[in-house]
């Protein structure tokens, strides 16, 4: 976009600087992000999130300023300087909407930006892995007794384990000879786990495990840390809704103990970092202990297992439908992918005994 039309939507908010000039920032995958610099000592976080994955958009967005106002509430007794590091917060536009709206399809939010943070891309020591174990759980609870109710399901069914089969089903059914060979291995493993993997939901639908606000993108550049690696904020709240502790917790595990990028060929480079995930779960329990009950607790490994087995049987129901989802680079791509994440599993299920949690 050209500079003029930033600064033009930068100025519909309530800000109290003036446009000094943008730059994108291209760490996210869906929305387009800017980061705006004023004549101030104060600059801003402006972006425009993508109605094209997220349907309800004025929804999403209502989700993430109510998370926003409910932890400023929590933590009203820090200084502003110490809330305004620790809360994502929102700047209202002029219209006293928590959004602008462009174009008849763009919805645009504003963030101050928290200068003094960074983020990580990957864990590579188990300090980072504690901190962001403390700085998720300190999410969790301080959410715990937010209504969840009052947020809407921004993708739906978006774990729901019975809806990803459904369609690694249908997939099966259309899928090429030649990719069904290629892929005889991991369909055998979908077969052997699909009860152990339907447990968590099971739990959830009888009740036995309770429906709670949870953030669905708990990949570790989703936590800003300071210059001593110390957790700060949450970030990307975009996913926020209700949902149950072992997705936040699983998908965490799953980018942080593989020792390899989900996209790694050489699958003996891949396997599950047990000292990640003990440093991860340390902090995680120090925050959350409290409002977690024995059944959540007891379930925490089967979770790793489980959200690792989400994304694997995602890409091979993609690489069945040829592809038609992820964004791919060559042709077997997605099914790599699921290779990647199965001996992921594989070396989970090795130490699965050492991930117990004692209560």
């Amino acid at each position: 976009m050209r500079e003029k039309e930033i600064q033009s939507i930068f100025d519909q908010f309530e800000h109290k600087f003036n446009f000094q000039s943008y730059s994108e920032l291209i760490s996210g995958h869906i929305n387009d992000t800017f980061l705006i610099l004023t004549d101030a000592n104060e600059h801003y976080v402006l972006q425009c999130i993508n109605h094209n994955v997220f349907k309800n958009v004025p929804g999403l967005i209502s989700n993430k300023v109510t998370v926003s106002n409910h932890l400023l509430n929590k933590l009203n007794y820090l200084s502003p300087k110490e809330i305004g590091k620790k809360v994502l917060c929102f700047i209202k536009a002029k219209s006293s909407e928590n959004f602008y709206y462009t174009d008849g399809i763009n919805y645009w939010n504003l963030m101050p930006y928290i200068e003094e943070g960074k983020t990580h891309e990957v864990v590579t020591n188990s300090e980072i892995a504690y901190e962001g174990g403390k700085l998720m759980g300190e999410f969790l609870n301080l959410t715990s007794d937010l209504d969840n109710s009052k947020l809407v399901e921004v993708i739906p069914k978006f774990h729901d384990m019975s809806f990803r089969f459904q369609q690694y089903k249908l997939a099966l059914q259309s899928a090429r000879v030649d990719r069904l060979k290629k892929a005889e291995l991991y369909i055998n493993w979908v077969s052997k786990l699909r009860d152990e993997m339907q447990i968590l939901q099971n739990l959830k639908e009888i009740g036995k495990i309770r429906i709670r606000v949870t953030h669905n993108d708990t990949k570790i550049s989703n936590m800003l840390f300071d210059e001593k690696n110390i957790g700060m904020c949450v970030l990307d709240t975009d996913t926020v809704m209700p949902g149950i502790v072992h997705y936040d917790f699983g998908d965490a595990i799953r980018t942080i103990c593989n020792t390899a990028t989900e996209d790694e060929i050489d699958l003996s480079k891949v396997e599950f970092n047990l000292e990640f995930y003990k440093s991860y779960v340390r902090g995680f329990l120090e925050k959350t202990g409290e409002t977690l009950t024995p059944i959540e607790i007891e379930y925490l490994p089967l979770a790793a297992k489980t959200m690792i087995f989400i994304i694997g049987l995602r890409f091979l129901t993609d690489y069945l439908n040829n592809d038609v989802y992820f964004k791919t680079k060559y042709s077997e791509h997605n099914l790599d992918r699921t290779k990647n994440q199965f001996k992921l599993i594989y070396s989970l299920e090795q130490k699965y005994n050492e991930m117990e949690i004692n209560l």
